[in-house]
């Protein structure tokens, strides 16, 4: 991976604050799997996560893009931070994202929603071959088949629209929803 000179790139909590207030912010999210020798997936990563207020959830790996980053290598980073060092993504090139995601602060404009801000996100299915630990402030990893993440999704069972995310990256990869 390509290290991003981040001096001077990370706004502080009144620009980062301020800029959302302003502008649409760049994000990716990254759905990880397991996948058998045929390429079909047999698990897909969930992280679970405590929230602001104190309740419990799953959710996607995800964050932020840094100026002068690419869309790539956010991504990447993005999962060895949350997944670990030795995660192994495999991730090409030219990473073709399954859907664009738009979370808007008001609810009901899209599926998605972030009362913090307007952002785009780029979403990716990822697999991961190498062992995956969960980092910073993700409590725990559970791999679970594509059925029960689907039920998870529809449960409600994810914050910040991450349902919506993985029942669309199910989709995609041709499991019904």
């Amino acid at each position: 991976m390509t290290e991003v000179e981040t001096t001077g790139a990370w706004l502080s909590r009144e620009d980062l604050d301020n800029a959302r207030d302003r502008l649409p912010i760049l994000y990716v999210h990254a759905i990880p799997v397991r996948v058998d020798d045929r390429g079909v997936v047999t698990h897909v990563g969930l992280l679970l996560r405590a929230d602001d207020d104190g309740g419990i959830g799953h959710e996607v790996v995800g964050g932020r893009v840094l100026y002068h980053e690419r869309v790539r290598d956010a991504l990447i980073r993005h999962i060895e931070n949350d997944l670990g060092p030795v995660a192994l993504p495999r991730v090409p090139m030219s990473p073709q994202p399954f859907t664009v995601a738009e979370f808007f602060p008001t609810p009901g404009v899209t599926p998605f929603h972030d009362p913090r801000q307007h952002a785009v996100s780029l979403a990716f299915v990822v697999a991961v071959t190498g062992d995956c630990r969960p980092q910073q402030d993700a409590l725990d990893l559970s791999w679970v088949t594509p059925e029960e993440a689907a039920s998870l999704a529809a449960l409600g069972e994810m914050p910040g629209s991450h349902g919506v995310l993985v029942r669309q990256a199910l989709a995609h990869v041709g499991f019904p929803v």
